[in-house]
């Protein structure tokens, strides 16, 4: 399988259980991903592919210490699941069907402070694997010098994530629609909206996007402000993705306009809101897709004239048809003197 260079960035984060937030001091990044996918964000930070059973695929993956101390980084797959709206990670090295897919070149790695190294992930699908969408995640741990003054020992991990669908032929679609707005201010007045989101598709989704705010109080704009980070959506379920503003933003009213996507689907909906008072949530309000929208006001108004147009002319047509079944018009001086001439002929 043909792969191209992820490129540099961030060190790719699956995001950590309660009690490993803190996990600067070691990164994890992925160096490659499908050519086929080299214009899918998802597929730049996180391993995500369909494969038919009995495949194998290799990706490069990158580690680092960040810390200011040498540090031994134990390497391993584990098991996730997607479920009420989140990408749920197994408790410690919990296994999964994937999981036990997964091998990595080295257990271990142990870096000086800023130092990396390249490892392999490699994946190998059963020749009697099952058709379906399956998850788990690459990750790296440590355990800083233990303190002995403290009762927990903290473990720091970060991971790649990895999506991988199994079946014949081609790949699921991947596709969402964007449902409701409910605006709302929390306790301190802070204001946001939660959207409603379905995965209409075959493939987990990771929402991301933004949204904007206009024709506001005085022709104010405000925006965009990017969605909050953590909406994943398994195939045919239904969740809310959130949008935060400053608190000093005013109720309203505002039209909002939001660019959700995950990965290279992108959607687009619009609608108007005003938010409530602190500690409430406002009225629910049905977002509109922009792309009809915009063919509205662009060439709906082009359609209803060729309508008319078109309407004009079918009456016209009628008129004539039914002229032509009375017959021809007579002016009634010519009438008399058709009667004078018949008279005429018949002495």
């Amino acid at each position: 399988m043909l792969l191209c260079a992820a490129g540099p960035g961030v060190p790719a984060r699956a995001g950590a259980p309660a009690g490993e937030s803190d996990s600067r001091a070691i990164g994890i990044q992925l160096l490659e991903a499908p050519v086929a996918r080299h214009d899918d964000p998802r597929a730049l930070r996180y391993i995500v592919d369909h494969l038919p059973p009995g495949s194998t695929i290799k990706r490069k993956v990158s580690v680092v210490n960040h810390s200011a101390e040498r540090r031994r980084l134990d390497l391993y797959p584990a098991g996730a699941d997607v479920s009420d709206g989140r990408f749920r990670f197994a408790e410690g090295r919990t296994a999964n069907e994937l999981s036990g897919w997964i091998s990595l070149d080295e257990d271990s790695v142990t870096l000086d402070p800023q130092e990396s190294t390249r490892l392999t992930a490699t994946v190998r699908v059963p020749r009697d694997a099952s058709a379906g969408e399956r998850y788990a995640v690459v990750w790296a741990s440590t355990v800083p010098a233990r303190d002995t003054s403290a009762n927990v020992n903290i473990v720091h991990r970060v991971g790649i994530r990895v999506y991988l669908d199994v079946g014949l032929g081609g790949e699921p679609p991947s596709d969402f629609t964007i449902g409701d707005v409910v605006p709302a201010r929390d306790g301190g007045g802070r204001p946001s909206v939660d959207v409603a989101v379905r995965n209409t598709g075959g493939r987990a989704l990771d929402m991301g996007g933004s949204a904007t705010l206009s024709d506001g109080p005085g022709g104010v704009r405000a925006g965009p402000f990017n969605v909050v980070q953590g909406t994943t959506l398994a195939a045919g379920e239904a969740g809310t993705v959130r949008v935060l503003f400053p608190a000093e933003l005013a109720d309203g009213p505002w039209r909002i306009a939001l660019d959700l996507e995950s990965g290279k689907v992108r959607r687009s909906a619009s609608g108007t809101i005003t938010f409530p008072e602190p500690g409430q949530a406002g009225r629910r309000t049905p977002l509109f897709d922009r792309l009809a929208r915009s063919w509205w006001l662009r060439g709906g108004s082009l359609a209803v004239a060729a309508a008319a147009i078109a309407g004009v002319a079918l009456l016209i047509r009628r008129l004539r048809r039914r002229r032509a079944a009375v017959g021809p018009a007579v002016h009634p001086s010519r009438q008399v003197a058709a009667s004078s001439t018949g008279s005429d002929i018949r002495k």
